[in-house]
This record gives C-alpha cells, structure tokens and sequence, in this order.
C-alpha cells in the first residue's frame, strides 16, 4: 500500500507569491491535477472551456479557497497548518484507518491512496454549520479534509480522515452509482462515524451526532427515516440526510429535518447493529445497507438512549 501526502501549505504558499496572473494555472496544476482519476470519475471538467465555465476549480472554490483568495493575507491561515507534526498526525491517522481492515484479514482492492488538507472558504456555510471542519473519501483512493484552522478544529482532522478513510474503503466494496439510496446513505455514514470515533474516543463525535438530541432523534427523526429509506435521487435524499439548512443550500426541497438528521440516526443505527450482531466495525463496513438494515429493524422501534 502506498499513501501519499500532499502538502496543501506548500502549494498555498507558492500561489500566495504568484501573479495574479499566475495563480488559477498553478493552483490547477498543483492541488487539482494530483486528483486528475477522481475529477473524471466525478464527471467533472478539469478546464473551464470544456463545460460552460464549470471546471475543477469552481467546484472546489465552493468549499474551499479560492486562487484569487490565496494572497499573504491568509499567511495566519497557512501557517497553522504548515507544521510536519499536523501533516504526520493526518498521515498517521490515514494509515492506522486503512491498515485496520488488513489486520482484520480485509484485502482492499486499491493500493494507491492521496490525501490533502485544504483551507475551507469562511463564507461557506455548509462548513460553518459543520463548526468548521469536513472532509470527501467517497471516491475510493482520494482522500480530502477541509478546515478553517483554528484550536478546536485543528486536532479533529484526524478524526475527519478516519471517517473519510471509511467511506474510501466501503466504495472499494460497495457499488455506488444513480440507484443508491438513503437506506446506504445513512448507513455509511454511521459506519464511518463510529469508525472513527472507535479509533479516537467517542469525545471525538462529530457535531453532525452530537448536536441531535434523544427526543429528536427517537420522535421526530427515526419516525420520518424509516419510511424514506429506499428513497433515491440524491435531490430527493439530501434534505433527509443533511436537513433542510443544508439542503436548502443546494437548492433542494426541504423535508422538515434537522442538521444532518441522517448522520445522526445512521451513528445510532450501526451502534444498534454492532451490539446486536457482535461484528467488528471492519466487517460491518463492507457489509450492503440490505443486510444491515435487515438486522436493525428493532431499532426503529426501541427508543434511543444518547448518553453524555
């Protein structure tokens, strides 16, 4: 298994001295072409004149920092994630998650993995919502984390990685293409979150969890998802595993449902499902959504305990 790092601080200190001129086609160059395999099987364009002025670049500015934003104005930002201890804590973090599953006799069809840590856009409120960190794996081989870096966020990259990982391996097993439905949806992120937080400690929960509350979670959220899970059509799925906020940001129809309700009842879910099954969290993640939900139909019922 080979895994490389890509030292985003790098890149963003050497666009941050470029020419305005200068800084889109380096930036493109640089952070965006190592990801060349995930842009195509994201369908995205790699240059703007390819699809009426939508390219890698825009998407990514979305979420994230723009060329034009990385000026030394945001020296502060690049210097708190330029020190070799932050980028081996991610590495190490990247390599623990993965070489998991081979310890658990799980041979992962992939044996080249990139990931990168990227500064998230201030004025994104999906990361802001999210209190400032997130990340993508969902491509099997790359693996993203995006912060606005500061004392709390900082150390949870680690975290993020390891959900992320997760997600990379499950998608090595997992077909995912326009059938995939809520039901997979919510368990994958349960998955990842509880495999995270099983290598670093439950106080390491995501605020996607642990801004749900039991009241909610068992009369309004459970209710409401167990009757959507065969749901497909990410425009129809996205409220139910999001919430209406972010939803809402995408130009989706609200449903009536909190901050990320789906991740908070998928992290229940699969904790339902472990205990009841007595499998590893390894096993359960390259197990299909069928077959967990079809072990987990008690869950809906039982009423949810949220300790702490």
């Amino acid at each position: 298994m080979n895994i490389t790092t890509l030292r985003s601080d790098h890149i963003y200190q050497k666009v941050a001295q470029a020419s305005p001129e200068e800084k889109l086609e380096l930036f493109r160059n640089e952070m965006m072409a190592p990801f060349m395999k995930q842009w195509q099987v994201q369908q995205i364009p790699f240059r703007a004149e390819e699809a009426n002025g939508f390219d890698v670049v825009t998407f990514n500015s979305m979420m994230h920092r723009s060329p034009d934003q990385i000026t030394p104005q945001i020296s502060p930002e690049v210097e708190l994630i330029s020190s070799d201890s932050f980028w081996l804590e991610c590495e190490h973090a990247v390599k623990e998650s993965l070489h998991l599953f081979i310890e658990h006799e799980i041979n992962l069809p992939v044996s080249e993995y990139l990931f990168t840590i990227q500064l998230g856009n201030p004025e994104n409120r999906a990361l802001t919502i999210n209190e400032g960190y997130s990340g993508f794996g969902g491509i099997p081989g790359f693996i993203w984390g995006t912060l606005l870096p500061n004392e709390y966020t900082i150390p949870r990259m680690k975290v993020a990685l390891a959900h992320e990982c997760n997600h990379n391996v499950r998608y090595q097993f997992i077909q995912w293409d326009h059938t995939v439905n809520l039901g997979e949806l919510i368990v994958s992120e349960g998955l990842a979150e509880n495999f995270a937080t099983s290598m670093f400690g439950g106080e390491w929960l995501g605020p996607w969890v642990t801004k749900t509350n039991a009241e909610t979670l068992n009369w309004h959220i459970k209710p409401v998802l167990r009757e959507q899970l065969q749901l497909t059509g990410f425009d129809q799925l996205a409220p139910y595993l999001y919430g209406d906020e972010l939803a809402e940001l995408q130009n989706f129809k609200p449903v009536n449902m909190p901050y990320s309700a789906g991740y908070a009842c998928g992290y229940y879910l699969i904790q339902y499902y472990l205990r009841k099954t007595g499998r590893t969290i390894c096993e359960a993640t390259i197990t299909p959504a069928a077959q967990i939900l079809d072990e987990v139909k008690g869950f809906w019922d039982e009423e949810t305990i949220i300790s702490g």
